[in-house]
């Protein structure tokens, strides 16, 4: 039988509407989904008749299928003559693995396209009025994952460049590790004033932002009872949300987790 094919395709942040055409292209053409638990589960209305929809979700302690699984997983389906859509959160490539995922593909001589998709760190701050860039704020934007590897026990992350080199820096999957991202910051030297928000399951009506600044959101974000999936903003630009926010966001009351809303 010939080998499949595989599409490692972004879904966009959360909202639906924010999947690019060729995304959804790539589901209603699908024989076999596997998607993540970060993807906006009525995108999988749209599969075929018949299409298998596999789960691979990760959350921190539960992982579904590990990543290796994951692999095993797209290269047996492929084999087997299927069209494949491996469905993730964001951007496929912006902490999504799938450049793991494209290798492993291509060692097994199987197919494959990389679909980019709108990444969580640009849209979920838009959808709480806060443009990444700007021409009296700023001129650079970094994403930085928020709980990257430690070798040795030394922190891979250059602290003084982030600090001193990027005017608007987003964070991803950060909101456990908040204090600590904090305080090397400080320590690298950003002012403690400078502007934090921290943006919860941004793009959907869940969404819910906390703002305040180095030295005080981590108190705010405890709180309100922020958790994951969060986006943590650094930067001046974060002081425009109060210009230009514009879309509703949910509220929970003090005490309770988004969840019980």
């Amino acid at each position: 039988m010939n080998s499949g094919k595989v599409y490692l395709v972004g879904a966009g942040p959360g909202d639906e509407k924010l999947i690019t055409l060729y995304g959804m292209e790539c589901i209603q053409k699908a024989d076999v989904i596997v998607y993540d638990r970060l993807i906006n589960r009525n995108l999988l209305k749209y599969a075929k008749d018949g299409a298998e929809l596999i789960y691979c979700g990760k959350e921190p302690g539960n992982h579904a299928l590990i990543q290796e699984t994951i692999h095993a997983l797209l290269v047996e389906k492929a084999k087997q003559g299927n069209i494949v859509t491996r469905l993730k959160g964001g951007d496929p490539c912006v902490f999504g693995r799938a450049g793991e995922e494209a290798e492993v593909l291509a060692q097994h001589a199987i197919p494959f396209e990389i679909v980019p998709g709108v990444t969580a760190g640009i849209a979920a701050a838009a959808y709480a009025g806060i443009p990444v860039t700007h021409r009296d704020y700023a001129a650079s934007l970094t994403i930085v994952t928020g709980h990257g590897r430690r070798e040795k026990g030394e922190d891979r992350l250059h602290w003084e460049g982030l600090a001193k080199g990027s005017d608007t820096i987003a964070f991803y999957m950060g909101v456990g590790n908040l204090p600590y991202i904090c305080q090397q910051l400080i320590q690298y030297g950003k002012s403690s004033d400078t502007k934090v928000a921290v943006i919860e399951w941004g793009t959907t009506e869940r969404q819910r932002t906390v703002v305040g600044t180095l030295q005080d959101i981590e108190e705010k974000v405890k709180k309100a009872c922020l958790s994951h999936p969060s986006i943590i903003l650094v930067g001046e630009v974060v002081k425009l949300r109060e210009k230009i926010k514009w879309f509703p966001e949910a509220y929970c009351l003090e005490g309770e987790t988004v969840e019980s809303i």
